[in-house]
């Protein structure tokens, strides 16, 4: 960890708690700012701004004071969660205060090199992918960032000759100032969560930020089958090893006769991987190509793929059982992530689905529903789920109560060589704190059977 001084004796605020906060604040702390917690949760309910008053810092909890603003904080840390709407926030916005997330701090104290990768989907199976490989080839590797454990926190352990994988999203990264990966990644880029950006545009341009400080000496893998996206990232100064799942690119990664190259070397053959899903072709050539970046012989590379099965609650195989394969997608929050699921699979399909209603149609689900032989639906979204199965002339449609009574339904129905498939085209807050309860609720239903 480098010892900054950047900090030391500044009015230093900490908006929102959870583990970046909490992390933050002690990191801060421990760099010897004047650090002030803040956080809506009122503070006898609060553990975590509990231990952090016992640690010595200033804690303000129930609400999101606007006054705070007038005690001369330098920079505010903001939880990614919290939306730049709120007044607290605008209010800082306005008066010309510095807002930063903790990666921004990760990055200013770490010893190690530092992958970043972002996209809309497939951000977790790269990060992990990355790592394994890394692993696989004996180096000193660290997984970080939106994938659970705290950047920051991360930064604090790792080393000069280590290596942090940072998972990235735009919450995170819309929060960074100096902040620069030596390899960015990039995996897609899709509509996705304007009920925190304002717009497609802002969206767009904070994935984008993974690039923004990048000079010639470092690498964004990108994907070439988005024009939008390579014209969002013609800025970049980086080198740009680009990647294709359906042509050729010179210089760059592709499939090619059953194949992936990394510039026009054979690695590995489609057959020996073992990862469901045509949507997983795209994190695997990222994983690859930030892998050989690495260093890490194809070899390593090969072991990992023909052995790595996916990712807990993404398109993850839970067990079979009767015949009858059940794979957990809770992850799959929204219609895009379920498309890529149900294209994973060419057997009749019981999908499971459904969850908190954001006001989506789900007219989109609608040609990638020809393989889904029955579907059960839960939640908020559960009436819309069912018409649209009526729509695409799906003959069994069950209401059930949730993901419990869902796997219990599923069992009921299915005959061998049937997939379940848990993927609910929604976020999980109308039933389940996070999509991760979700999801272990549904494997523990299946091991249950």
């Amino acid at each position: 960890m480098k010892k900054i001084t950047t900090y030391q004796n500044k009015k230093i605020l900490v908006v929102g708690l959870a583990k970046s906060g909490v992390a933050a604040s002690l990191l801060l702390h421990r760099l010897g700012a004047f650090v002030t917690v803040n956080d809506w949760k009122p503070l006898s309910e609060n553990k975590e701004a509990q231990s952090l008053l016992d640690a010595g810092i200033k804690v303000v909890c129930g609400s999101h004071p606007v006054e705070l603003l007038d005690e001369g904080f330098e920079l505010i840390v903001k939880n990614p969660g919290i939306p730049y709407t709120n007044d607290l926030i605008r209010g800082a916005i306005e008066k010309g205060l510095p807002v930063i997330t903790e990666v921004e701090l990760a990055y200013q104290i770490s010893d190690a090199q530092m992958i970043g990768i972002t996209g809309t989907n497939g951000k977790t199976t790269t990060t992990t992918l990355v790592h394994h490989m890394l692993e696989a080839e004996k180096k000193k590797v660290y997984m970080a960032g939106n994938i659970g454990t705290v950047a920051c926190e991360v930064a604090q352990e790792a080393e000069e000759n280590d290596t942090m994988v940072v998972e990235l999203s735009s919450f995170q990264l819309m929060g960074i100032e100096t902040f620069k990966p030596s390899i960015a990644i990039i995996t897609n880029l899709y509509e996705a969560h304007l009920d925190y950006h304002s717009s497609v545009h802002e969206y767009a341009e904070a994935k984008a930020a993974i690039t923004r400080n990048q000079t010639e000496e470092d690498y964004l893998i990108v994907n070439a089958d988005q024009p939008e996206l390579m014209d969002l990232i013609g800025r970049t100064k980086a080198q740009l090893l680009p990647f294709s799942t359906k042509n050729e690119v010179s210089g760059g990664l592709y499939v090619m006769d059953n194949g992936i190259y990394f510039k026009d070397e054979f690695i590995i053959s489609l057959s020996e991987i073992v990862l469901p899903g045509a949507h997983n072709l795209e994190n695997i050539l990222c994983a690859i190509g930030a892998a050989k970046l690495s260093g890490v012989s194809n070899q390593a590379i090969t072991q990992v793929l023909s052995t790595f099965t996916g990712v807990r609650h993404r398109t993850q195989f839970v067990r079979e059982w009767n015949g009858v394969k059940f794979y957990n997608d809770s992850k799959a929050t929204n219609s895009l992530a379920t498309k890529s699921a149900l294209n994973a699979f060419s057997h009749p399909t019981i999908l499971l689905c459904g969850g908190l209603d954001r006001g989506s149609d789900f007219n989109d689900l609608l040609p990638f529903l020809t393989n889904v032989k029955s579907m059960v639906a839960f939640g908020q979204t559960s009436e819309k789920m069912l018409e649209l199965g009526k729509r695409a002339g799906i003959k069994e449609l069950w209401s059930v109560s949730g993901v419990e009574e869902s796997v219990i339904k599923a069992a009921e129905i299915a005959v061998p060589g049937d997939i379940v498939l848990l993927s609910p085209a929604c976020a999980s807050w109308d039933q389940h704190p996070t999509f991760e309860v979700r999801g272990d609720i549904f494997i523990d239903g299946v091991n249950k059977l």
